[in-house]
C-alpha cells in the first residue's frame, strides 16, 4: 500500500522549535521529490519546501527562509522538515506529499499541488503566542 505518514507536530511557544517527520511506505521516497505543504485555519493550502530526489531544497515562501530546513534520508525512506523561530502563523496542518508526474520529472520541485500524487493525512503544529 502507498502512504505517507507525518508525525512530529505539538503544541510549542513562540520562538520554539520542532522537527516533522515524513515516512514513506510502499514505494521509495528516493524517486520522488517530496513538498511539505500547510493549511491555517481560514487559508488556503500553501506549499512549504521542496526537496529533489538528488537533495536539493526550495523554499516556496520568502518568509520562511532561515527559519525551516528541510531534508531526507534515502536510507530510512524519511524526509524531515525542522521548523525554528516558531511564530503564531505558522499554526496549521501541515502534510507532506510526493511529486507524482512523469519519471523525467517527479525528481524536481516546483510549487503546484496538482503535480503531488501522494499525500499525508497531515500533523497538527500549534505554536501559542
Amino acid at each position: 500500500q502507498l502512504q505517507l505518514v507525518e508525525s512530529g507536530g505539538g503544541l510549542v511557544q513562540s520562538g520554539g522549535s520542532l522537527r516533522l517527520s515524513c515516512a514513506a511506505s510502499g514505494f521509495t521516497l528516493g524517486d520522488y521529490a517530496i513538498g511539505w505543504f500547510r493549511q491555517a485555519p481560514g487559508k488556503e493550502r500553501e506549499g512549504v519546501s521542496c526537496i529533489s530526489s538528488s537533495g536539493g531544497t526550495t523554499n516556496f515562501a520568502d518568509s520562511l527562509k532561515g527559519r525551516f530546513t528541510i531534508s531526507r534520508d534515502n536510507a530510512k525512506n524519511t524526509v524531515y522538515l525542522q521548523m525554528n523561530s516558531l511564530k503564531p502563523e505558522d499554526t496549521a496542518i501541515y502534510y507532506c506529499a510526493a511529486r507524482t508526474v512523469p519519471r523525467i520529472l517527479r525528481h524536481m520541485c516546483v510549487d503546484i499541488r496538482a503535480s503531488y500524487g501522494y499525500w499525508g493525512q497531515g500533523t497538527q503544529v500549534t505554536v501559542s503566542s
